[in-house]
């Protein structure tokens, strides 16, 4: 049954919500971290203090999900094509850790690490158990999308905070370089995996505009972050795991940051193929965030690895595109306050409909 007209309630947006929704907070964290970068320090503290509120926001909601509605929990567990957007909130964790070390809270940012960590070795597990190994749905290859990047990502945003914890003087030194090489190197193996995954579904399974949606912009993030978890790497105090890696590291960095660089007018292409040429409506949905991220990312990517290779030309292009995430970030924030205050229909469940609110 379907009630229209009436104002957004919250116990609907939680039931409903994306796995993938700690993505506003990736994407906030990172635009910050580029503020920062540019010398905008009000700027950057007041979209810290936006990013907080928002984990903590997010933070509750699948808390309240999990608990009153743990049937759509674990049905997005055993969904291929939602499941990985979990790995949001291990991103979202390590992004908002890595920003606050750049304002001393290493306390707090190792605590966020911890937990960071632990999350993305369950879900590493967990995950491709339920949703691929374990989904009935065959073959699970045709439910393959942009989302399943965000495993990579997770990974990587392990190293970048591992990393940007190392050189502080913490406790564990040794462990945090270790981590930090560890997941890096996961992480690219990963983006290897999926990205081979990605092209055999394409050419075994026809790709509509339907299916091209903003996740596919986590296909560049991935490669920008692991761009950004190189450099730091590169940067981190000696260590035995980093001095055997450091070269490696950083002439892979470069590699991969030739990559993403090449796949944005592909992806700029395939947005024009999807909302010029087929018209798909460009209305908001969190998915969006997932394009945010992205450019923001590239950005800051782009700076510190201009920064560790002394390549003052990176460092103007990651400058030029912390400016362009800025705006998009603002573009999408009020999207969604949009969103999230105007009347829209809402599917009620009634008896005997088990998926009346997804």
């Amino acid at each position: 049954m379907r009630i229209s007209g009436i104002p957004w309630r919250p116990q609907w947006g939680v039931r409903r919500m994306l796995p993938g929704y700690f993505a506003l907070v990736m994407s906030t964290g990172m635009v910050s971290v580029g503020l920062r970068l540019l010398g905008f320090d009000a700027a950057s503290v007041a979209l810290l203090w936006i990013d907080i509120v928002a984990f903590a926001v997010l933070l509750a909601a699948t808390a309240v999900r999990v608990m009153r509605y743990p049937r759509d929990a674990y049905a997005d567990l055993r969904d291929p094509e939602r499941a990985f957007g979990f790995f949001t909130f291990v991103a979202a964790t390590n992004v908002l850790g890595t920003r606050l070390v750049h304002d001393g809270h290493d306390l707090v940012s190792g605590g966020l690490l911890a937990v960071g960590l632990a999350v993305w070795l369950l879900l590493g597990y967990v995950i491709p158990t339920l949703s691929v190994l374990g989904n009935k749905d065959l073959p699970v290859l045709r439910h393959t999308n942009g989302t399943w990047f965000i495993w990579a990502v997770a990974s990587q945003s392990v190293a970048v905070l591992a990393a940007t914890l190392q050189p502080t003087g913490v406790p564990g030194s040794n462990v945090l370089s270790f981590v930090a090489v560890f997941s890096w190197a996961l992480g690219v193996f990963l983006y290897a995996v999926v990205g081979v995954l990605l092209i055999v579904r394409l050419g075994q399974y026809p790709f509509t505009p339907a299916d091209i949606t903003p996740p596919y912009w986590v296909a560049m993030g991935a490669t920008a972050i692991t761009v950004l978890a190189g450099s730091r790497i590169v940067d981190m105090n000696d260590a035995p795991s980093v001095d055997v890696t450091r070269s490696l590291v950083a002439g892979l960095a470069l590699l991969f940051w030739g990559f993403g660089t090449w796949l944005i007018p592909a992806l700029l292409a395939v947005g024009w193929w999807r909302h010029v040429t087929h018209r798909v409506p460009m209305s908001y949905t969190p998915a969006w965030w997932s394009m945010v991220f992205p450019i923001a990312m590239y950005g800051v990517g782009s700076f510190f690895l201009g920064e560790a290779d002394h390549l003052p030309i990176l460092m103007g292009v990651g400058r030029v595109v912390i400016v362009i995430a800025v705006i998009v970030w603002a573009i999408v924030f009020v999207s969604m306050l949009l969103h999230l205050v105007r009347p829209a229909d809402i599917t009620v469940p009634v008896a005997g409909d088990e998926h009346g609110s997804r």
